[in-house]
């Protein structure tokens, strides 16, 4: 929740900020990328260090290391100091992230976890969700830097709480880090993460170069990973079909949901004229059914499995971004309200079976390595999206056909998750949900 909101009224902070430290919305726009960049980056090499040293360090560490840069942010006299602390609030990003995960899975027996997961889905989407009301509350009564502010007696309530959970031991294989595999890793993720954020501002023809540098880097750990004796993606994880589907399926989900989000937001603004406000308003129903929709998903991946509600979670999704696509335009509040009660039902069914499976199937020892590895797939999924409805041409309302079929890939990777007769799966998901 403290990572999502913190996303989210940065929003509505930036345009205060670009007045206040005198910056050009280039330099600016670096308190966004900076941070992306860097927790991207590094969530995979945190889930490797909680598996070895335990997660209850990593994530105290990340989570008091985002306090401390918050509070730094709110006393920062230059947009160079606001970019740097952003950074630092980033790397601390990724430790707190995947030992979240984890640490579900270590302190829940498998009958609660299910639930456990549920809650913690809920609990984002209100939490984004109410993002930009409550920052636009706080820029209105105290200005930008209220919404840093608000970050460190949270971060200092849930340190006190991390003080109370079981320490855990930590990974048992005893083999260091590898980190040359950790720097590549490092390197391909910040690279082709900035590259796609860069594609609204250049297209896609611009970010080519470091698109290719990407694939590079990414050919390059490919085969150091072959040969590592201990690589930073472990081999039992890599071998996992249900997480590597799982993975994949979060990744085009999510690019579907926030390149929707991302044209709906100009459509209605701009073509429409609604005005934040009403644009706001008019996809309330998207928060609503992700919060209703977590507990429900947990009820049908407990009576039909993860393949058939990450299948039927795709096809809502599918619909709530083709449905705006077809005649009309998804125009009236009506429709619009419609295809984002889709979208929110259907991302909640996907959020929860794939992150049950992630954390169900883990293997034993690598908890923390697939949360990494689930966070970065939903950090480079919305990335996607963003810069595919960008980089659609023709204005935002012709995204939404490349975005629906984005997503509509998801349906292959749903398909290759367990059914509901795979037991040891099933055992994880019952509240693997």
């Amino acid at each position: 929740m403290l990572v999502a909101l913190d996303g989210t009224v940065l929003l509505m902070a930036q345009p205060g900020m670009r007045r206040e430290l005198d910056c050009t919305t280039a330099r600016l726009q670096w308190t966004s990328t900076g941070y992306l960049v860097a927790v991207a980056a590094l969530l995979v090499l945190a889930g490797r260090l909680g598996d070895r040293y335990g997660h209850r360090r990593t994530l105290l560490a990340g989570v008091l290391g985002f306090g401390a840069a918050s509070a730094g942010i709110g006393l920062a006299p230059t947009v160079g100091w606001v970019v740097g602390l952003r950074v630092a609030q980033g790397v601390f990003g990724a430790l707190l992230q995947p030992g979240t995960l984890a640490l579900l899975r270590l302190c829940c027996p498998p009958e609660r976890l299910g639930r456990a997961i549920a809650v913690r889905t809920g609990a984002i989407a209100v939490a984004a969700g109410a993002g930009p009301l409550l920052g636009g509350v706080l820029v209105d009564a105290f200005g930008w830097r209220a919404v840093f502010w608000i970050n460190v007696p949270a971060a200092a309530l849930i340190a006190a709480m991390v003080l109370t959970l079981p320490k855990g031991q930590g990974s048992s294989d005893g083999r260091p880090l590898d980190p040359a595999g950790a720097a590549l890793l490092a390197a391909a993720l910040a690279v082709l993460v900035h590259a796609l954020s860069r594609v609204p501002e250049r297209g896609w023809p611009g970010v080519l170069p470091e698109l290719g540098c990407a694939a590079a880097l990414s050919a390059v750990l490919v085969v150091h990973e072959r040969r590592a004796a201990s690589p930073v993606v472990p081999r039992p994880v890599a071998r996992s079909r249900p997480v590597a589907a799982s993975l994949v399926l979060l990744l085009t989900s999510s690019a579907g949901l926030y390149g929707t989000l991302f044209s709906t937001t100009f459509r209605l603004q701009d073509a429409l004229h609604t005005g934040p406000l009403g644009a706001a308003l008019r996809m309330l129903p998207l928060t609503a059914l992700m919060v209703l929709g977590a507990p429900l998903a947990e009820r049908a991946l407990r009576g039909q499995g993860p393949r058939r509600t990450a299948l039927a979670g795709v096809a809502l999704l599918v619909a709530g971004i083709a449905g705006p696509a077809g005649p009309g335009g998804g125009a009236s509040t009506a429709a619009t309200a419609v295809a984002s009660a889709l979208l929110g039902a259907g991302f909640a069914a996907v959020m929860v079976t794939a992150t049950g499976t992630v954390v169900g199937d883990a293997p034993a020892g690598y908890a923390g390595a697939v949360g990494g590895l689930k966070q970065t797939a939903m950090n480079i999924g919305p990335t996607l999206g963003i810069a595919a409805a960008a980089g659609a041409g023709a204005g935002a309302h012709a995204a939404l056909p490349v975005l629906a079929a984005v997503a509509a890939l998801g349906l292959l990777p749903a398909a290759a998750l367990p059914g509901p007769r795979h037991e040891p799966l099933r055992g994880a998901v019952v509240g693997g949900a």
